[in-house]
């Protein structure tokens, strides 16, 4: 009996990219020995991404859409796709053909040889800026200093789970998903494979520079409580630190016989602490907006349509 395997390509604004896309994947597929299906899901497109899927889907008998009742972004786009899926593997990647589908073979090819994770590192490309390069290469930095979870450079929402892997993933109920960390935090039997992105075919990045803050606070805060920790160690070093100037003041009072004047330095000081007890505070109110959000159970994502059987 054939394996089966399913494609999950998100889709935001992509009415460009999706026939191109299905077809290189059919491409690519249909001189492998599996069964696949095609499932696209519609993040809330304003353009004419939903009604594109709908003219290909009766083109392509294996290809189905999901529509959700708006956009909830990436992350949890791709869940659905996931949730949804039905298959002995599933494949996650992006629609823009920046993930190269020639590199499916590989990921099946390692599958096979007993991987239950095979997932993708994206090859420093050049044609990127120096400040982009150089801030996802700290953000992973950060990001491994931060968290228990070791996070590689490079790595993307291009890979293949196996069956067993779905099965847990899908279990997962927590609001802001960071999914490449709760991948790796999953254990399992995982390879990686190198790769080096394709340009994009049709649009324009949907990832701006606020998104991607976005997404790197969501990631650390998903998966480390040090900000925490170093909220309290900031705290104890300063107050120590203050503890120690009065003391040199007072000293200072005594063996000169005079106190020292200045409303600048008294400013500056007032403005520098109250400035720090916002960042702490803001530290901790992040934590306890997530418990606040996670409470309340609200699901990742909402259905509004699909064809999907």
């Amino acid at each position: 009996m054939r394996k089966k395997i399913a494609i999950v390509i998100p889709s935001f604004n992509e009415e460009g990219n999706i026939e191109i896309m299905a077809k290189s994947i059919k491409d690519t597929m249909q001189v492998l020995p599996y069964d696949y299906e095609l499932i696209f899901v519609d993040d809330g497109s304003s353009d004419n991404t939903l009604v594109k899927l709908k003219e290909l889907s009766q083109s392509y008998d294996n290809l189905f859409f999901v529509e959700l009742s708006r956009n909830f972004g990436h992350q949890n786009a791709l869940k659905a796709g996931v949730d949804i899926a039905n298959a002995n593997a599933v494949i996650t990647m992006d629609g823009d053909m920046q993930h190269p589908p020639e590199l499916i073979p590989e990921l099946l090819k390692k599958w096979e040889e007993g991987y239950d994770v095979v997932y993708t590192r994206r090859e420093d490309d050049k044609s990127n800026s120096y400040f982009k390069r150089k801030t996802s290469k700290g953000f992973y930095s950060v990001m491994n200093y931060l968290s228990e979870v070791n996070f590689e450079p490079g790595t993307a929402d291009f890979r293949l789970m196996d069956e067993k892997v779905v099965a847990v993933f899908t279990d997962f109920s927590e609001n802001e998903l960071f999914i490449r960390g709760l991948v790796s935090w999953l254990g399992f039997k995982q390879f990686a494979l190198d790769y080096v992105p394709a340009e994009r075919f049709s649009g324009k990045s949907k990832y701006t520079m606020k998104k991607m803050m976005r997404f790197a606070i969501q990631g650390i805060t998903s998966f480390s409580t040090r900000p925490l920790h170093i909220a309290i160690f900031l705290g104890v070093g300063l107050s120590l630190f203050a503890f120690i100037f009065y003391i040199g003041y007072v000293l200072y009072s005594i063996y000169f016989g005079h106190v020292i004047s200045g409303w600048a330095s008294v400013i500056s000081t007032i403005v520098f602490f109250g400035g720090l007890n916002l960042i702490v505070l803001g530290i901790i109110g992040m934590y306890i907006g997530k418990l606040f959000i996670q409470s309340k159970q609200r699901p990742n994502y909402l259905i509004r349509s699909t064809n999907y059987k």
